[in-house]
Order: C-alpha cells, then sequence, then structure tokens
C-alpha cells in the first residue's frame, strides 16, 4: 500500500501513546490495527510545534513513545480511527461509532486500553517475524532495554534464587538477585524474570525483550503452553501482568551458554533470605 503524503499515526496502549510516521513502521514494530488491545488513529501533517514538543521529551527517531498524561486534545490535531479497527470500550460496548473530532479525542485521551499477549496480532501469525524486526528496532530506541533472567534451587526444591540482568541502551548494566526461600527451580525462574520486569518498569523503560533459559517460562508468558502447576498459575498472572504494561514486549528462550551471567547471579542469590533484593549497577 502506498504511504499518504504527511500520514501519521498515533497507538494507544495503556497510559503509553506511540506515534508512528508510516504503515511501514507500525508494521516493524508489530503492531496490528486488528489488535483489540490497541487504538490506532490516523493524523495528517504532524505540527512542527508537536515535533518540538516531542524532541523536548527525548523523542527524536522516526517511532516516538510517550505517557498518555504528557500530550493533550490539542497536540496531535484532528484524528480519526485507523480502519478497519473500530473505536469500542473495553467493556464491550460496540455501539460507540461517534466520528465527531471531540469524541475521537476523548477515545485517546481517557478510554483505557485492554492487554495483550506481544504487540502483534496472534490471527496473523508473525510473531517470529515481529520479533526480529522488533529487536532491530529496540536496539536504537532509548527508553529500551534487555533483561537475562535465570532462577536456581538446590535441591529442587529447596534453597532458591533468582537472578537478573538489565541492559539498558545508553550501556549500563544492572545486575539483580532476590532471595526466594524454600522452592523449586521453576518458581524461581518465574520470580527471576519477575524481578527483572518490574525493575525495568521502576526505571521507565517501556520497550522489553526478556530472555532465559527456561523454555517453560517462557512458553508459558507467551500462553502457548498450558500450566500445569498450580503454584506457577499465579507467578504467570503477575508476570503477563508485568509485560502487558511495556509498550511492546517480546521474550526468547536461550542456551544456558548464552544465560551464564543470570545463571551465576541466581547462585549467589541462593544465600538470601526470601524477598532480600540486592543490586549492583555498572556504566555511565
Amino acid at each position: 500500500m502506498e504511504e499518504e503524503k504527511d500520514a501519521f499515526y498515533v497507538v494507544k496502549k495503556g497510559d503509553v501513546i506511540g506515534i508512528y510516521k508510516s504503515l511501514r513502521d507500525l508494521a516493524e514494530a508489530g503492531i496490528s490495527v486488528y489488535d483489540p488491545s490497541l487504538r490506532v488513529y490516523k493524523g495528517y501533517g504532524l505540527s512542527k510545534q508537536a515535533e518540538v514538543y516531542l524532541g523536548s521529551c527525548g523523542l527524536k527517531n522516526a517511532a516516538y513513545s510517550i505517557s498518555a498524561s504528557d500530550v493533550n486534545d490539542n497536540t496531535f490535531g484532528k484524528l480519526v480511527p485507523c480502519p478497519p479497527q473500530q473505536p469500542t470500550s473495553v467493556r464491550g460496548n460496540t455501539s460507540n461509532t461517534d466520528p465527531s473530532p471531540n469524541r475521537q479525542q476523548q477515545i485517546l485521551g481517557k478510554e483505557l486500553v485492554g492487554s495483550t499477549s506481544h504487540f502483534t496480532d496472534p490471527r496473523l501469525n508473525h510473531m517470529n517475524f515481529a520479533n526480529q524486526v522488533e529487536t532491530q528496532m529496540m536496539s536504537s530506541n532509548p527508553q529500551s532495554c534487555i533483561v537475562e533472567f535465570d532462577g536456581a534451587s538446590k535441591g529442587n526444591p529447596g534453597p532458591a534464587g533468582a537472578g537478573a540482568v538489565l541492559r539498558a541502551e545508553d550501556g549500563r548494566v544492572c545486575r539483580l538477585c532476590e532471595g526466594v526461600g524454600i522452592a523449586t527451580n521453576n518458581v524461581a525462574e518465574y520470580r527471576a524474570v519477575i524481578l527483572g520486569m518490574k525493575y525495568a518498569l521502576k526505571k521507565g523503560f517501556k520497550h522489553i525483550r526478556v530472555q532465559g533459559d527456561s523454555n517453560l517460562v517462557c512458553m508459558q508468558v507467551q500462553g502457548r503452553w498450558k500450566i500445569k502447576s498450580q503454584n506457577l498459575v499465579e507467578l504467570n498472572k503477575e508476570a503477563k501482568e508485568l509485560k502487558d504494561k511495556f509498550m511492546s514486549f517480546q521474550i526468547n528462550h536461550v542456551g544456558r551458554e548464552s544465560n551464564s551471567e543470570a545463571d551465576a547471579l541466581a547462585n549467589q542469590a541462593v544465600n538470601l533470605m526470601n524477598g532480600q533484593v540486592q543490586e549492583d549497577w555498572i556504566g555511565p
């Protein structure tokens, strides 16, 4: 499809708004207008004032992301819902089709958006492609980070620990470890991924790529494997709630040889009390 001149797209997820300059940018971010958890709007001629304002927030790339609280009805000018999406509320009300600019701005500024497992439409079955492109895009985004996680249990169940490594785009690295108490290895793995995601949110990261050597955790967080162990249900729920707070999220399974730093932190955390956290920042 040929791009329309001066068109731009505003994507709202939760309290985060993303601004993209082309349909190609949307596709490369793994965003689908069919995703029911997103609101996608089209505008024309992003004003110079808006460009300057976004730049003042440190957003100078083709794809921006900003808190919804930092914009108002006049920031983007007139917006229309991007077809074929319908501007329905998350409460299931499908009768709201008022096309007036005021109503559209109210939807953008006030209506909350639901959650999604990925920033992609599962019906399109392009998750792997979206992850590959998103990885490239995240590499130049100052609000992105990589989180490596691992868990350890001496006895399974036994004294357990969780370790996570957060790698920021500016070169900073944060090493985290948390005591888990007496637990299984799978519980420790979940505690590790939760530890890393919580810390990334605390530090203001909006785009995250998570990786660990627990295929079980990776597949269950994606919703691709069922949860057979009852003691993992609440942990899985917490992990999914955390990932839905990011503007974009992906999680990948890696081999143990690629996860040695998180593994070392998890084994170090075995000696900590349950809930005790240690952190160590390295870099600029």
